[in-house]
């Protein structure tokens, strides 16, 4: 069993399949064990019970500018251009997010924009982008009040819901994220290339594992087949010679001996309606009331063509481990970091034991950076 396959990888998802069709392609014989009963991790989308093709664990948006990443999902799918608007459900007004220069007539009516607009660009200039504590740290009463207005309807409460802490607990890197765009661009995306697989990201990735030397066995849940002995690893009771990759919760593996990492999990609830649509945009955020983050409305995103419309509402909640629980999201701050360093020196004790992904690097990452960093991981393991 030990010289059947050169490399095990945990998980399925973007990483997994990924790193396993480049190393499959370079003539190394492949083994995937996946712990849910289907590939394409939470990129996984499928059809509903009315025919709407739905992502299961939320939306997700392919974008990237880096052309060796589109080319090799290219190989693997057909692409549905889309490029991502969202608005923001505030006080029952939608308004484009980020916040741009539509959001800024949208927020204080024509005349008044256009004074503010002027001030914006002459300070700023057309086309940049101006974090919203920059502006509320500005000594310009106008710009304090745009940075104010952000902050109070676009940022406070939704990141409160999403994050379940107050702002000035999040990591100074999550509110860098919310920007002012001065701009008339409502796409939420700069990149050269956004879209969807045409025919779903599931069928992307099982057209990539679709190779000669690789072999994926769902429903198998790691710790059951692998375990760590004297900084060995053992597949099934037999050392195992070859190089593992594992993207999964690196500290679940470890039965979370240092402690659970935290993380923000979501609960999505599908509702479909029989007419043709619900909100008029694939993504509306809701920032200043309700339980749920946003609506997703999926004929948007896919450009479906079908009857009626299905949505899902995003609920976010504490990760505690629980079953049918997912993590989505690391919480980002010193405490955290040090906590999965532990987790890390064990696995630097383990030749040939490589750790890629959101959860087994404890790092959040868009799908292309991913892609990225497992063509690399492949390329230096070749």
């Amino acid at each position: 069993m030990k010289n059947m396959y050169d490399v095990i990888i945990v998980g399925a998802g973007t990483a997994g399949c990924t790193v396993a069709r480049k190393l499959a392609e370079q003539g190394k014989k492949i083994l995937i064990l996946e712990k849910k009963n289907h590939i394409a991790g939470n990129c996984y989308d499928t059809k509903d019970e009315h025919g709407m093709l739905i992502h299961v664990y939320g939306p997700h948006i392919f974008h990237t500018s880096k052309e060796n990443v589109y080319e090799f999902l290219s190989r693997f799918t057909e692409w549905y251009a889309f490029r991502h608007e969202v608005v923001a459900n505030v006080h029952g007004q939608y308004m484009p997010v980020p916040f741009n220069l539509h959001t800024l007539k949208a927020a204080y009516g024509e005349e008044r924009a256009k004074e503010l607009e002027e001030k914006l660009v002459c300070i700023y200039g057309m086309g940049t982008k101006v974090p919203i504590l920059d502006l509320m740290n500005h000594e310009d009463a106008d710009l304090q009040m745009i940075g104010k207005f952000v902050y109070d309807n676009i940022y406070v409460y939704y990141t409160m819901k999403q994050w379940g802490k107050k702002p000035e607990e999040i990591d100074p890197a999550v509110t860098a994220r919310v920007p002012v765009n001065i701009s008339y661009d409502n796409c939420y995306f700069s990149d050269k290339y956004q879209g969807v697989p045409l025919h779903g990201f599931t069928a992307m990735f099982e057209n990539m594992v679709e190779h000669k030397n690789i072999t994926v066995e769902l429903g198998k849940e790691a710790k059951d087949m692998l375990r760590v002995e004297d900084s060995k690893v053992l597949y099934q009771g037999e050392e195992f010679g070859g190089d593992v990759i594992f993207t999964g919760p690196i500290d679940e593996f470890f039965d979370c001996k240092y402690g659970r990492l935290p993380y923000r999990t979501l609960d999505f609830v599908f509702e479909y309606y029989e007419k043709d649509d619900f909100q008029g945009h694939s993504v509306v955020n809701y920032t200043v009331d309700q339980d749920y983050t946003r609506i997703t409305e999926y004929k948007y995103l896919t450009g479906q063509k079908c009857k009626g419309t299905t949505i899902s509402k995003e609920y976010p909640s504490a990760y505690t481990g629980e079953a049918g629980q997912i993590p989505y999201y690391s919480i980002a701050n010193e405490e955290n970091h040090a906590l999965f360093a532990k987790y890390k020196a064990e696995v630097e004790e383990i030749p040939n034991f490589h750790l890629l992904g959101r959860l087994a690097e404890y790092q959040y990452y868009n799908i292309d950076v991913m892609v990225e960093k497992a063509m690399e991981l492949a390329e230096k393991l070749r």
